[in-house]
This record gives structure tokens, C-alpha cells and sequence, in this order.
């Protein structure tokens, strides 16, 4: 295909309208969750219009043939039944767990550690529910609530918050950006895992050590303790335990609906009829990711189609030299998106089919580049100021009276800068394996 860099207008049109509607919302007309506010389905069927407008030389229906073949791949089905799947069993088992494990943990753990507690429990509890969004509504209550009895600063509590979710929302197998990285490189979730947890764990290590030693320099008070039930865990824990010993991913989540439907019926937690409503609202919840993933698999059909990612793979390898390089601009790729659309899912999305031929090109194996995708995304998302974990923690800490900025939590974000500097180390030291198990 010949390169032709008129192909990636659509793109263009999506991050100018997004990143430009997101900005005049969120910080001209002062709407809350501004970026959050934007229709983006809408966004991206504008984005498709500009794309079929484009060459004359194919016809309507051919450009719905190149789409129906874009929409029609494997891997773009399996995301969508994960993505579906997925919110049918959080819908089911709920949320109330996580409440559960942290006063659990700060009921015997000292005072003095209440942050390293906030920290370990919201790296649990998303690496558990499969979303950072979700823990961090979550924790972020029990933060401030940490805040006003042990003394810890209100941005110091909530960027440990912030800094967990982020692990759990790299590592989990039912997190939409795991199901998105991993189906747009065609690896196994087990294998992106492990290559993801070599990554991740020494940065969560690192700043475990940096909380303590933070901590250590605090005057501290009485600890948060209320009630908890741990039975609510089970469902989670067998998910997250299938899902490491690679049984197939739709199984281990029919597990854990079943597990779960049982156990919030047996402990009086919720009634079958909520039980249903809550599956309802499960898959609701994922219907935007969902048409999301099919729109963009139809733009990026057409750009290709029309020579596109062939220019951009031109300019990449002008740019980027050997696989180190190409294993860091991939990395810069999907973060550029995220700066752009302030969702690490819809930019994984879009960096999947370009990240495909780098790989190729590259000779990067497929794992490397699902876990590059998921863990450079989730670096940028963990941190800038006008992402949604960012922006629901400040929700949060205002509603409950302790307002703070973003630009207090952020000096307080280890995990994010910790999991950049091991990222760096796993994309210039650690070498590509030259026999693998993938295609």
C-alpha cells in the first residue's frame, strides 16, 4: 500500500474535536468531568464520516466492505463478549467488598502505615474489579476519612489511591485496557500478565518504600476502623487466580458470575431481582467501550486501506531506530493518544493497529506490545491532571469537604513515575527473546 499521510486526517479530526471540546468544557466553561461530558461515540462517528468522504476512487459500498472486514476480525469480537462479560460480573458481585478489605487491613495494621494500607488495598481491589475508576470511588472516602484521624495530608492518601488503582488497572484480566491491549496483539492474558508483573511489581515495591518512609516523618493519629465481611472476595479472588493459571478467560468469568450470584444471594446482599438489574447495568456500563472498539476497528480498516498507517510506520521508523527504539515509540504512540483523549482504553484502541506492524516490523513479540500499550497508557493516564481517576478523586475529596487541587496530588503520584522508570528499564535492558511460544 502506498504511504499517503492525507489517510490520517480522521484521526486528526477525532483528537482536534475531543482534546478541544474537552478543554473549553472542563476548563473554560468550568463543567465538571468536562472531558467526561463529550458524547465520544459521537465524536468518532464524525471521524468515520471524514474517512469515508475521503478517496473517490473506492465506492460507498466498498468502503463498507473494508469496514465490515475492519469490524468483522476475531479479535475484535472477542474484545467486545469480554468487554460484555466482564460487566455482567462486576454488575453481580458489586462493590461493597472493597470497603471490606480495607478496614480489614487497618483494623490490626498500626496507624502509622494507614497509607501503605490505602495504597495496598486500592492495588487489590483494581487489580480485582478490572477498573481504577471504580476503586478510586471507592477508597478515595476511606482516604479522607484516613486523612482526618491519622493526620496524613489529604493529597498525600489520595495519590496512594490513585497510584494503586493505576496497578490493578494495568495488571487485571477483566480490565478493559488488558482486553484491549491483548486482543489487538493477539496474545494470551496470562502471558501479558506476566510480562506486564516483572514491570509493575518493582515500581509498587519502590513506592511502598517510599509511603513507609514518608509515613515514618508523620505524626499519626487513631486508625479508621468500621465493619467488614470478607465473604464478598471469593468471586474476585477465583477470577483473578483462573485467570493467572490461564484457564480461558470467558470461563473464569462465568465462574465468578456464578461464584458470585450465589453468595450475594446466600448472604442476603442483594435480591434476585436487583441481582438481575445489577447484570443489566453491568453490560450497560460497557456498551460505550463496546461501540467504541467497532468504530474505531472501521476507521482504522479505512485508513489502511488508504495507505495511512503505512506513512505513519514510515515516519516511525525514520524516527525510531532497532527494537529498543521501536518498543519506545510505541510506548510514546499510545501515550500521545492518552494525552489526547484522556482514556487509556480508547487509546489503546487506537494504537492497536499501528502498534500491530511495529511489532512486525519491529520484532517485538506480541506480548511486549500488549504489555507497552497497557502500561505506557495507564502511566500517562495515572497522571495527568484532567483524567478521570484524577478528576473523581478531587469529586470525591470536595464532596466530603477537603478540597484539594490536582496539582497537590500529583508530586504525590510514586506509582505512576515509579512504573515509568521500570518501564524504561524493561524497554532498554531487558532483551526480546528470540524463540517464542506466539506466532
Amino acid at each position: 500500500m502506498k504511504p499517503n499521510f492525507k489517510a490520517l486526517l480522521p484521526i486528526g479530526v477525532f483528537l482536534v474535536l475531543y482534546l478541544g471540546l474537552g478543554i473549553l468544557f472542563e476548563y473554560v466553561l468550568k463543567i465538571p468531568m468536562g472531558f467526561y461530558n463529550i458524547p465520544i461515540v459521537v465524536i468518532f462517528l464524525v471521524a468515520l464520516l471524514v474517512a469515508c468522504i475521503q478517496n473517490p476512487k473506492l465506492n460507498f459500498d466498498q468502503k463498507l466492505s473494508v469496514m465490515a472486514r475492519g469490524v468483522g476480525d476475531k479479535n475484535i469480537i472477542t474484545m467486545v463478549l469480554i468487554f460484555m462479560v466482564a460487566g455482567i460480573f462486576v454488575g453481580v458481585v458489586g462493590r461493597s467488598s472493597a470497603e471490606s478489605v480495607a478496614y480489614f487491613l487497618l483494623s490490626f495494621i498500626p496507624a502509622r502505615f494507614a497509607v501503605l494500607v490505602l495504597f495496598v488495598v486500592s492495588a487489590f481491589v483494581s487489580l480485582a474489579m478490572g477498573t481504577s475508576v471504580g476503586t478510586i470511588t471507592l477508597i478515595s472516602p476511606i482516604a479522607i476519612a484516613v486523612a482526618g484521624s491519622s493526620g496524613f495530608g489529604v493529597p498525600f492518601c489520595l495519590g496512594a489511591v490513585v497510584g494503586g488503582s493505576m496497578f490493578g488497572d494495568n495488571l487485571s484480566f477483566i480490565s478493559d485496557t488488558t482486553i484491549a491491549a491483548c486482543n489487538g496483539q493477539g496474545c494470551d492474558m496470562k502471558d501479558k500478565f506476566k510480562e506486564n508483573f516483572g514491570i509493575a511489581l518493582p515500581a509498587a515495591i519502590v513506592t511502598a518504600i517510599i509511603i513507609v518512609i514518608k509515613s515514618l516523618g508523620s505524626d499519626v493519629g487513631e486508625a479508621v476502623i468500621q465493619d467488614y465481611n470478607l465473604v464478598q472476595i471469593i468471586p474476585y479472588i477465583l477470577v483473578l487466580v483462573g485467570g493467572i493459571i490461564g484457564i480461558n478467560v470467558f470461563v473464569v468469568l462465568i465462574i465468578g458470575i456464578v461464584c458470585g450470584s450465589v453468595i450475594m444471594l446466600a448472604t442476603g446482599a442483594t435480591a434476585a431481582t436487583d441481582l438481575l438489574s445489577g447484570m443489566g447495568s453491568g453490560v450497560s456500563g460497557m456498551f460505550e467501550t463496546a461501540m467504541v472498539a467497532i468504530l474505531v476497528s472501521a476507521i482504522c480498516a479505512l485508513i489502511e486501506e488508504y495507505g495511512g498507517f503505512a506513512a505513519l510506520l514510515d515516519l516511525i521508523k525514520k524516527i525510531f531506530k532497532g527494537q529498543k527504539g521501536g518498543k519506545l515509540g510505541m510506548g510514546l504512540l499510545v501515550g500521545v493518544m492518552d494525552i489526547a483523549t484522556a482514556n487509556n482504553t480508547v487509546a489503546i484502541v487506537m494504537a492497536n493497529p499501528i502498534a500491530k506492524e511495529m511489532s512486525d516490523n519491529y520484532g517485538i513479540s506480541p506480548r511486549k506490545a500488549a504489555s507497552i500499550l497497557d502500561t505506557f497508557s495507564c502511566i500517562f493516564q495515572g497522571i495527568i491532571p484532567y483524567g478521570a481517576q484524577m478528576l473523581v478523586a478531587l469529586s470525591v475529596a470536595s464532596e466530603l469537604g477537603s478540597a484539594v487541587s490536582a496539582f497537590q496530588i500529583i508530586p504525590n503520584l510514586f506509582y505512576p513515575y515509579m512504573l515509568l522508570l521500570s518501564s524504561l528499564v524493561f524497554v532498554f535492558l531487558i532483551p526480546e527473546k528470540k524463540k517464542s511460544s506466539e506466532n
